[in-house]
């Protein structure tokens, strides 16, 4: 009874109590903003690294450092977030909230990695009362937890007091549902955007602040990705309800303890208890997953959403320029003008371009949100570590799409925040339990450190040989989804895209469309992934194919795929290498090192409201500034010499009259302008 009480009471309430804090956060922005903030885990972790730096590195009190952190710095990056990010938010669509706030994700982990470098040393930030204890049922619980249930409650009464029992709360919940309404009825929308992003991340540094002492790992990746595990605590209360929020804090909580209660006491054995074990990591996805796909969705009101057309190029020019790119791969990889360094880093870029068409075709064309295009690539070079590199390329291509049919079956009725949260989520299990630390599978362990060797196609295996291979794949793919897009599918893609209920209402099958979006793309991402796993050929891993962690993750990927424009083939073909080239350029100049780190987060916060990207802008103003046949240039107008009037010593009274009767000035006089003259 002790052990049951220790693990379903003590350590569960504990986690549902930091759940809690760091899911209220998620909800108060949402609630009062309408923009889930995928960057609510990093603000915590930034947080929490700066109260380590203030109590433990530069040797503050810790109330002060902690009065600092939760009173001065969180609410100030709320309030900078709001001024210079959100309020530009406010009527733009959903896929560009996501957008901006991973870039937001990206920019913090960065910058947290550029102040506090990880491998220098071991950081530690000790508990509350570290070392004290207080005995609850005879068993030693610590002041720190105690103290993280404490706030959570005192969280939960603070907040539902203040929305709904204030005029600011309120005024904070008028504010999403309609701002201009809001408006008209005394409520400054602005200031109250404000007070909501500030109360956010205050919530969210409180978070940070609380679960940085119970972390194996204090990291700038391994705190962010736990604050991310209170998505599934949000997600419960569907963004909106705070009782239903703490309720899914409590659900997760004691989910956790239960796989860790069936670890610890090995219970049904241990082949069932090691997977339970290797599940503790995982739950929070789990749990976010499940709970996708059982609630019902919550709709977002007042939001207009800006469209944006893919392109459609001709067969001609696309084929041209294939054509040229392959002819400048050949001499990037045959004439010795380029180092080999820049050759292998090129040839991860050709690799990752190949994922970034399969997002060109999902969400460019599609309007599908998707996180885990480059989980999908994990398991096309997994597959074909395990198989060879011609079966496995062909298994791993047809396992990819299997598996995108498979994720597209509970997605077929979300919008894009669930859809790219389940995705997310279906990325963070691959790279977690199944090719990460913790595989269900042990024989994928090599894989999982990053020691796993894979062969080349037989007759390819030379660099400058596998090089052209993967350029002629690249080309060939970007020609197939020119003609997708010119053709039927890519009109019902578009379709799809603008408004399934149009599509519903004229009896077009989203069902399929969306199945086969989804599965063509997961085996383009595969193939991807198998053909960096054949390029590089040693040392291939999880850290290749992982969101956050790694040198190449997946998330600052999606943001590069949007910047270079994802409703063109042309934004891979140049996003594919700027990707790449950027940690190399760090190293080539150290000076631009951390600018290069942060350059991904930085333009997905900067060109995330425009999907067609950097490419479609200068497409875009090149085709409205020049002329052509159907359009040419206006003749250059007369120059419009002004009326002179009165120069020959001021204005008469007539012409005096005459500007009057113009600008109205002479309304009401009783004389009719006849009559005058």
């Amino acid at each position: 009874m002790e052990t049951f009480f220790q693990f379903f009471i003590v350590f569960a309430l504990q986690a549902a109590g930091i759940y809690a804090v760091a899911a209220s956060g998620l909800v108060v922005t949402y609630a009062t903003s309408g923009v889930f903030n995928f960057a609510h885990g990093a603000i915590g972790m930034f947080c929490a690294f700066t109260y380590w730096e203030l109590w433990q590195n530069r040797g503050w009190p810790a109330g002060l450092a902690l009065v600092v952190v939760l009173f001065v710095e969180a609410p100030l990056i709320g309030l900078v977030l709001d001024r210079l990010i959100m309020r530009r938010l406010a009527d733009a669509s959903t896929i560009t909230t996501i957008v901006v706030t991973i870039g937001l994700l990206v920019a913090f982990v960065q910058l947290a990695g550029i102040i506090w470098p990880q491998g220098t040393s071991t950081r530690v930030l000790p508990e509350f009362f570290a070392g004290d204890n207080v005995k609850l049922f005879g068993i030693n619980v610590s002041y720190h937890a105690v103290i993280t249930f404490g706030v959570a409650i005192l969280v939960a009464i603070f907040l539902r007091l203040l929305l709904y029992r204030t005029r600011l709360g309120v005024a904070m919940r008028a504010v999403v549902d309609n701002r201009g309404l809001g408006a008209l009825n005394g409520v400054h929308p602005d200031r109250v955007s404000s007070v909501s992003w500030m109360l956010g991340s205050i919530l969210a540094a409180l978070a940070g602040v609380l679960i940085a002492p119970i972390l194996p790992q204090f990291t700038p990746v391994a705190l962010t990705l736990l604050v991310i595990s209170a998505y599934a605590a949000a997600m419960v209360g569907r963004l909106r309800s705070l009782p239903l929020t703490f309720l899914g804090a409590v659900i997760l909580g004691e989910f956790e303890s239960l796989l860790n209660w069936i670890d610890t006491q090995r219970i049904g054995g241990n082949t069932f208890a090691n997977v339970a074990s290797d599940l503790q990591v995982s739950a929070p996805v789990i749990l976010l997953f499940v709970v996708l796909i059982l609630l019902p969705q919550d709709q977002v009101p007042g939001r207009s959403i800006r469209r944006y057309n893919a392109p459609k190029p001709s067969m001609r020019t696309m084929a041209l320029a294939m054509v040229a790119y392959i002819a400048g791969a050949f001499v990037i990889a045959q004439s010795g003008w380029v180092s080999t360094t820049t050759v292998d880093q090129l040839g991860v870029g050709i690799a990752l371009g190949i994922v970034m068409l399969s997002l060109v075709l999902l969400t460019g064309y599609g309007g599908q949100v998707s996180l885990a295009q480059l989980g999908f690539a994990g398991i096309g070079a997994l597959v074909v570590w395990k198989l060879g590199p011609v079966g496995g390329l062909v298994a791993g291509v047809a396992i990819c799409a299997a598996v995108g049919v498979l994720i597209a079956l509970p997605a077929l009725k979300m919008r894009d925040l669930y859809l790219a949260l389940s995705t997310m989520a279906f990325a963070l299990f691959l790279e977690t339990n199944i090719y990460g630390e913790n595989a269900l599978f042990k024989q994928f362990l090599p894989f999982s450190v990053g020691n796993a060797s894979v062969k080349r196609i037989p007759g390819l295996e030379g660099d400058t040989a596998f090089f052209m291979t993967m350029a002629v794949a690249f080309a060939l793919i970007v020609l197939l989804l020119t003609v997708i897009r010119n053709g039927s599918f890519g009109r019902r893609l578009q379709a799809m895209r603008d408004s399934p209920s149009a599509c519903v209402t004229l009896g077009l099958d989203l069902t399929a469309t969306k199945l086969q979006a989804f599965a063509l793309a997961a085996a383009i991402a595969g193939l991807g992934g198998a053909l960096l796993a054949m390029w590089k050929e040693t040392s291939v891993g999880v850290a290749d194919f992982s969101l956050l962690k790694g040198p190449l993750p997946g998330l600052p990927l999606v943001l590069v795929a949007v910047v270079f424009g994802i409703t063109t083939a042309f934004g891979a073909v140049i996003g594919g290498p700027v990707f790449v080239l950027l940690p190399l350029i760090g190293a080539w100049y150290p000076a631009l090192e951390n600018l290069m780190n942060l350059a991904p987060g930085l333009a997905g916060i900067g060109l995330g409201q425009n999907p067609d990207g950097a490419v479609g802008q200068m497409a875009e103003s090149f085709e409205r500034d020049a002329p052509s046949e159907d359009h040419p240039p206006p003749p250059p107008r007369a120059p419009v010499i002004p009326e002179r009037v009165g120069l020959d010593g001021g204005p008469t009274a007539e012409e005096i009259q005459e500007l009057d009767d113009v600008l109205g000035l002479s309304w009401g006089r009783c004389e009719p302008r006849a009559a005058r003259r």
